[in-house]
């Protein structure tokens, strides 16, 4: 349950239910079962009454059911937990009694004054949540109308928070996944598991479509993920849908709980992994350049197959950040579905001390990139090569050059979550750009675990330069990037000076560099933009990501000559030189 989010389900055994509601919970987490409001204000209560009795509860709410015969509702239990969020303050039972009265009404269960309402109850038996209990039946024989009864009693909800003063969720927009139901979310504490297994397989199903060509490729990751999966076929042969279910989640029977890839998640549909695919994925049009062909003598970005694909991956990033704030509207949203592969592979390849924070962030940002927005006219074939190439790479550190990628591709993915955050906040997407904040917040987390030894190193060479290169490259800082004083004297801005001064000595010219750099996108959003430009620089003049922590000696400006060899890999040398 979730703050003030009506988490609706039917069922078919009321004093199952009231057994449940007054009992002492499946961890004795219930304290002081009691009704604060019904129907008719007269309801037995068991938990208050030593008179009132489970049995006489049931009847009691079961009357016009039972009434019906053989013409009753199989499901005619309607059960609706709201909660408070744990900073509000506790209310009141007549707080919560006018809450339970406002949610029947908006649902359809019972207006206020009509006698042929049905017949329901609230309990509360712990003080941040109540649960809302009815029979279907109205007093004229006929079933209450509870066609979107669930987007209605959100709808109240929403309005309950501004009421009463609560934290207040953001209103949806129908585009949000199906949250675990109240059984499944019983089930896993039941069992001892961390969450629902829905929630585990969307995000298997969410991995597996990363990067994927084909959709053969899809079932066999599926597969291999360790899955099973039912495919229903139609009579021409043709593979019409699927259902996944995790081997270890089965029902009484002992038989596996399948989930159709539709109700895992809307864009997890067969249909709409296929509209996926049928893009297909191209190689980045920067990769062939930055990685060097030696017969021509390109220069050849420094690290393992891992580091560059990373490289690769920060350049397409960078492109659909600048996609997100400039592009039409169907450009952008083809752009966030194809961020949000190369976040769940960053993920799924990332060591243990940031794996948390980027399957939180993965999770997050897949929220932020579903809405009503149709990616139908774009393009992203490119960031989903670089998450292709990322998958195919294989495992990747956070130490040395693979660790200093990881922070160049962080640092991008964070102003892309930015930027979708802002996207969406301007076309009042709500619970997206909640979203993409929360991720970009896990993210923020992960680079300052990986950037910290790869930033410490660089600013530790920017404080050694000899005095005259780094006064140079102050100036050059200055003059380029003229909003950014009050990061002077911090190790973002020595690392940007260590970064510009190596530059240099490998036959660039600071000031274009940073300039391109500079502008490839705005930088308002970023938190550091010294830390920001470190990576853009490196990555433009294919530079290593993890230097030695020990200055150059031999940097001068191009006037004064070719550079000397310095301690730093050799390919840097040999493109001084040229």
């Amino acid at each position: 349950m979730v703050r003030l989010v009506p988490d609706i389900s039917r069922g078919s055994k009321t004093y199952g239910l009231l057994a449940y509601l007054y009992g002492p919970g499946k961890h004795d987490e219930h304290f002081d079962p009691h009704m604060v409001a019904s129907f008719d204000g007269f309801a037995p209560d068991p938990g208050r009454d030593p008179a009132a009795s489970l049995k006489q509860l049931e009847q009691v709410l079961d009357l016009r059911v039972n009434q019906l015969g053989p013409r009753r509702p199989k499901k005619h239990v309607w059960h609706c937990p709201v909660s408070a969020d744990p900073e509000d303050r506790l209310l009141s039972d007549e707080e919560w009694a006018e809450v339970a009265r406002r949610v029947v009404a908006a649902a359809g269960i019972a207006d206020p004054g009509d006698p042929d309402g049905c017949r329901w109850i609230a309990v509360r038996h712990d003080p941040r949540h109540i649960h809302i209990m009815a029979t279907v039946v109205r007093g004229d024989g006929r079933q209450a109308r509870l066609h979107g009864d669930a987007q209605r009693a959100q709808d109240e909800c929403r309005q309950i928070e501004k009421d009463f003063g609560l934290k207040q969720l953001n209103p949806g927009d129908k585009t949000a996944a199906k949250r675990p139901t109240s059984a499944e979310t019983h089930k896993a504490e039941r069992l001892g598991r961390p969450e629902p297994v829905r929630l585990q397989l969307r995000d298997q199903v969410r991995r597996a479509v990363a990067g994927c060509q084909t959709e053969a490729e899809f079932f066999d990751r599926l597969a291999a993920a360790g899955l099973l999966v039912q495919r229903r076929i139609g009579p021409s042969g043709d593979t019409l849908g699927y259902s996944v279910a995790d081997p270890d989640d089965r029902n009484g029977k002992g038989d596996p709980v399948y989930f159709p890839g539709s109700k895992l998640a809307p864009d997890l549909s067969l249909p709409r992994i296929r509209k996926r695919l049928s893009g297909g994925v191209r190689a980045a049009e920067a990769s062939t350049v930055e990685q060097g062909d030696p017969a021509t003598g390109k220069a050849r970005v420094p690290g393992s197959k891992a580091a560059r694909a990373r490289r690769d991956a920060a350049a397409a990033v960078d492109d659909a950040t600048q996609t997100i704030e400039e592009g039409n509207e169907e450009d952008a949203a083809a752009q966030l579905v194809g961020a949000i592969e190369i976040i769940d592979v960053l993920a799924v390849r990332a060591p243990a001390d940031t794996r948390v924070q980027l399957l939180a962030a993965a999770r997050a940002f897949e929220r932020a990139s579903r809405s009503h927005v149709r990616a139908e006219r774009a393009d992203n074939r490119a960031v989903r090569a670089a998450a292709r190439e990322m998958l195919s790479s294989g495992y990747s550190g956070n130490r040395g050059e693979d660790g200093g990628v990881t922070a160049m591709l962080l640092s991008a993915l964070i102003l892309l979550a930015v930027a979708s955050a802002r996207w969406h906040s301007a076309r009042s997407h709500a619970q997206q750009a909640a979203a993409a904040s929360a991720a970009a917040e896990q993210l923020r987390a992960a680079y300052a675990t990986v950037a910290a030894r790869p930033m410490a190193a660089m600013a530790a060479r920017g404080r050694s330069l000899p005095s005259s290169v780094r006064e140079r490259q102050d100036a050059v800082i200055r003059a380029k990037l003229p909003d950014v004083g009050t990061e002077h004297g911090g190790s973002d801005w020595d690392a940007l000076a260590a970064t510009l001064a190596e530059a240099e000595a490998a036959g660039h010219d600071p000031a274009a560099l940073l300039e391109k750099a500079r502008n490839r996108r705005e930088l308002d959003t970023a938190d550091s933009v010294t830390a920001v430009m470190v990576w853009r620089v490196r990555r433009i003049a294919k530079l290593s990501a993890a230097p030695l922590a020990q200055p150059e000696t031999g940097v001068r400006t191009r006037s004064e000559g070719p550079a000397a060899p310095a301690p730093a890999p050799g390919r840097q040398a040999r493109n001084s030189r040229r």
